[in-house]
């Protein structure tokens, strides 16, 4: 029997993917990558401290910064997603025309609180590192950590840009891929 018995799997055409949804997968995997690591930081944490009674130095300080990173880079996964919490009473009534303007107003809104956060946050980073804030057991800067959060922060508005450009002028381009009605 020759090996070309079998024809490959036809299936739909695979989505091409271009810089930007490349970017977008990469924060979506720094985010999780974030959530694994908070995990592993309070499960180790709490194995030590009730098997050994010992434990891992700074470990509050760690967990607490490194929850900030995950929120903000969280922010950045939701945001261009749109899959975040939503209140959709209005938008569930509306027509195709009115929601598309909705999911721009709503968008554009989104934009301004999150470009007003990664301004104040940055604010943040440098006061942290000019007052040399540290951890108490191994008195490492923190500053880095909230350098990493704003990263995240920064990444939310791009992502948010993106949606609200895509919105605008392509929004076929966010039906298609991050459909949230059910399929039948």
């Amino acid at each position: 029997m020759a090996h070309d018995a079998f024809p490959p799997p036809v299936g739909p055409e695979p989505l091409r993917r271009n810089a930007m949804d490349r970017f977008i997968e990469s924060i979506e995997w720094i985010a999780a990558a974030s959530v694994g690591i908070v995990a592993a930081n309070i499960f180790i944490s709490v194995l030590l401290r009730y098997f050994f009674s010992v434990s891992i130095p700074d470990s509050y300080d760690f967990g607490r910064m490194l929850l900030g990173i995950l929120i903000f880079w969280g922010i950045a996964a939701t945001s261009y997603r749109g899959t975040h919490i939503t209140v959709d009473l209005v938008w569930d009534l509306a027509g195709p025309r009115a929601k598309r303007l909705i999911d721009i107003f709503a968008t554009l809104v989104l934009l301004f609180v999150v470009a007003v956060q990664t301004i104040m946050l940055f604010d943040k980073v440098v006061t942290t590192k000019i007052q040399n804030i540290l951890t108490y057991d191994l008195q490492l800067p923190t500053w880095p950590f909230f350098a990493i959060a704003w990263l995240g922060d920064v990444s939310a508005v791009i992502l948010i840009s993106v949606r609200t450009f895509r919105l605008i002028f392509y929004p076929e381009r966010i039906a298609e891929q991050y459909s949230l009605e059910p399929k039948e």
